[in-house]
């Protein structure tokens, strides 16, 4: 079932927006080298529990994974991308970190994902992380009323392409409001003038995330964690947008964007 939100339904989804913004904005500012993943994980759950908010990846069990998840944010390293189970790991120089961080409050949720390089970055990782913010604002560019579901995943695969990057359809956007994952699954792949119409009010969280040389992917033994295939780094960026009668509005843009 796919709700339509009013504008004040949509203004309570961007308050969460905003706090998402937040703890990801401190999340860049605070992954460093020498800084372990449980110390941010344990710093964003302080944040959470002073906003009064509820993070919706605690206790979170779907069938794909070794539930019930038991941390409050995901944070993959290099070649994973997904899920990626905080644990007791020293960030070092070069590495590629991806934060995934979804929350709500007072019954409403906003979901985003961001991907930065820890101290000395390299050009081929630098590349990876702008082709998937590229084909975020290209995404979130024709989410608008009147198009289609498939306009969004073809402006995803279309980035891709032109960066070379292969592109998997395991795992991808979705509906979300009330709870993190509502109905509608937003391929990263598709074609132009596909799927559902979209029409204002309809809120999602679009998610491209890339592999650098293929579309395969395998879990870690912790159940979650999700890596390229063949060990390649990977990038992964999200806001939740809402269908509005005119321009696409952001509910997760961080000040630096």
């Amino acid at each position: 079932m796919i709700e339509l939100k009013t504008p004040a339904e949509v203004e309570r989804m961007h308050v969460a927006g905003r706090f998402v913004a937040e703890v990801l904005s401190e999340v860049g500012r605070l992954a460093d080298v020498g800084v372990n993943l449980l110390d941010l994980e344990h710093h964003v759950r302080g944040m959470i529990a002073r906003r009064g908010a509820e993070s919706c990846y605690w206790d979170y069990a779907p069938s794909f994974g070794r539930g019930p998840f038991r941390n409050v944010i995901c944070l993959s390293v290099n070649d994973a991308v997904l899920h990626g189970l905080p644990h007791d790991y020293t960030l070092r120089d070069g590495d590629v970190l991806s934060a995934d961080l979804a929350v709500g409050i007072d019954g409403w949720v906003a979901d985003s994902a961001r991907t930065i390089v820890v101290g000395t970055p390299a050009e081929e990782d630098l590349r990876i992380i702008r082709a998937t913010e590229e084909a975020l604002e290209a995404a979130i560019e024709v989410a608008r009323p009147g198009n289609r579901l498939g306009d969004i995943s073809a402006a995803i695969w279309a980035v891709a392409r032109d960066h070379g990057y292969p592109v998997n359809t395991e795992f991808g956007g979705h509906g979300i409001g009330r709870t993190m994952h509502e109905d509608l699954h937003v391929s990263n792949k598709g074609r132009a003038g596909r799927g559902l119409v979209l029409r204002p009010g309809l809120t999602l969280a679009l998610e491209p995330w890339f592999t650098r040389t293929t579309d395969r992917i395998v879990y870690d033994d912790d159940g979650w964690t999700i890596r390229s295939a063949d060990g390649s780094r990977t990038a992964h960026s999200e806001h939740t947008i809402a269908i509005t009668d005119d321009v696409p509005l952001v509910l997760t843009r961080r000040e630096s964007e």
